[in-house]
């Protein structure tokens, strides 16, 4: 079925239109995202059964690989063929809302939120504190390496809100600015959530479109991010050596903190503790019980919540819903960009450049997903661009892309998306939500952090992290 022109122009104003108002940040990007939604909707350039659902077999977009196929040149061939094969898999549905993603990233944040209740965020901060004997710089080293590694096993966006009120308190305490701790803080989440499926909303999104499980983040992405952690937490020392001196009668006020008193409810946090390594089992074996990683987040919460006695609006409190509707809207809007064939139109422009050069393809995806998420976010950014990436994989290789993923000369473009994306969040205070988050929390406690200033600190941490991580495709998965 031919698509009218008019529904691809207008689908492509609409998608653009989003994207520069959420740049300029002049209308919360939620209400944006939504709006967006609801025009491709209202213009039927996306059905409601699309958007909600799964659409029955659409031949779009193997039409339009065919109808190309004889002006690609040398790729011609290639791409005819995996216009065969999408059509045989059924996997030119139009892509509607992501209901895996959207219960893993509640059920993890009902978890987090229940736990935060226990009071063990405060008691981590304090211990720190007391470690690094008062000394600013050290307890800033150690809360972003906490905070880095707590971020790899739980979502980096609620565990930085559980975080900053800890770091606001210390840095009170010590009477210095605690504008260098949020902000490395913030870039220490980053970094951390990299490592595995969960840690931060990318992984989640590349996950499910590649197939990639639990374990296959952590294999392939915990080494290079491992050592980007231990030299980030060099670089903060390094960068705010000068900033953060505390006078050695406020240290002593730290250090005698008793970090015990911070305990509020121990039986619910043996509860979480219980529970949460059950989740962590059952995302490391899920694929051989057959389950979805949303269906152990759901699990867990679910008996989480029946356990602690807590009531369900407590437990959900901490729930960014603000994020999982802005998540909703850009998955309406995707799939409206891949019924109406831009995304295969995309595809086929990148295979006629790089198909045939795997490690050239890998590192311009690479960079580009880094300044790309700094500068538009890298949620809105990974939603937009995995679809394409997925047509690319199917056209290298003439395979559905969850089963073309597990080729090793296709790995390293998803794990290049997947290290742009989250370590190119770190280059401007709007690229990744943590980033938002600790914003708005320094905010509201008096504290101002410019879109300059988070990016004086961030942006170079962009460039040396995602320089590492091209290194490390290089030695691992290019030579």
């Amino acid at each position: 079925m031919q698509v009218p022109l008019w529904q691809q122009i207008a689908a492509g104003v609409i998608f653009l239109g989003v994207y520069v108002t959420i740049a300029t940040e002049k209308i919360d990007k939620t209400k944006v995202a939504l709006a967006g939604a609801a025009l491709m909707l209202l213009l039927g350039i996306v059905s409601q059964h699309d958007a909600f659902g799964q659409s029955e077999l659409r031949m779009t977009s193997v039409e339009h690989f065919a109808q190309q196929a004889e002006r690609m040149g040398p790729h011609g061939e290639k791409v005819q063929q995996a216009a065969g094969t999408l059509g045989r898999a059924g996997l030119t549905d139009v892509p509607g809302i992501d209901w895996n993603i959207i219960i893993l990233l509640i059920s993890m944040m009902v978890y987090v939120g229940i736990m935060g209740k226990t009071g063990v965020f405060e008691w981590i901060a304090i211990k720190c504190a007391k470690l690094a004997r008062g000394e600013p710089v050290l307890i800033m080293v150690l809360l972003s390496t906490v905070t880095a590694v707590v971020s790899a096993w739980l979502d980096n966006v609620t565990t930085v809100l559980l975080m900053a009120p800890v770091t606001l308190l210390v840095c009170d305490a010590l009477g210095v600015s605690p504008i260098p701790m949020l902000i490395a803080g913030a870039l220490a989440s980053n970094i951390g959530g990299t490592a595995t499926l969960i840690g931060d909303p990318p992984n989640i999104l590349i996950g499910s479109k590649a197939g990639f499980g639990f374990n296959a983040f952590l294999v392939h992405l915990s080494p290079v991010i491992a050592v980007v952690t231990v030299a980030f937490a060099g670089y903060a020392a390094l960068a705010w050596r000068r900033t953060l001196r505390a006078e050695p009668q406020r240290k002593a006020e730290i250090m005698q903190l008793d970090e015990s008193e911070s305990i509020k409810d121990r039986r619910l946090l043996s509860k979480c503790l219980v529970v949460g390594g059950l989740i962590l089992v059952g995302f490391v074996l899920h694929r051989r019980l057959g389950w979805e990683p949303a269906t152990v987040a759901l699990c867990g919460a679910s008996a989480l919540l029946l356990i602690s006695g807590l009531r369900v609006e407590e437990a959900a409190e901490t729930v960014e819903w603000g994020t999982i509707f802005f998540f909703t809207g850009l998955f309406i809007m995707v799939g409206a960009l891949v019924k109406v064939g831009l995304i295969a139109q995309a595809s086929r422009l990148i295979l006629r450049e790089f198909g045939d050069n795997t490690t050239v393809l890998t590192y311009v995806i690479l960079w580009f997903s880094a300044f790309a998420s700094a500068g538009m976010g890298n949620v809105p950014y990974v939603i937009a661009v995995c679809p394409l990436v997925s047509s690319v994989v199917q056209g290298m290789t003439g395979q559905p892309a969850v089963q073309a993923s597990a080729d090793p000369s296709i790995m390293p473009i998803w794990w290049a998306l997947a290290l742009g994306a989250c370590l190119g969040g770190n280059g401007t205070l709007v690229g990744a939500a943590a980033n938002v988050v600790i914003v708005g929390v320094a905010r509201r406690h008096g504290h101002k952090i410019t879109f300059m200033e988070f990016t004086r600190y961030g942006f170079p941490v962009m460039l040396w992290t995602v320089g590492v991580s091209m290194i490390y495709l290089w030695l691992r998965y290019l030579r």
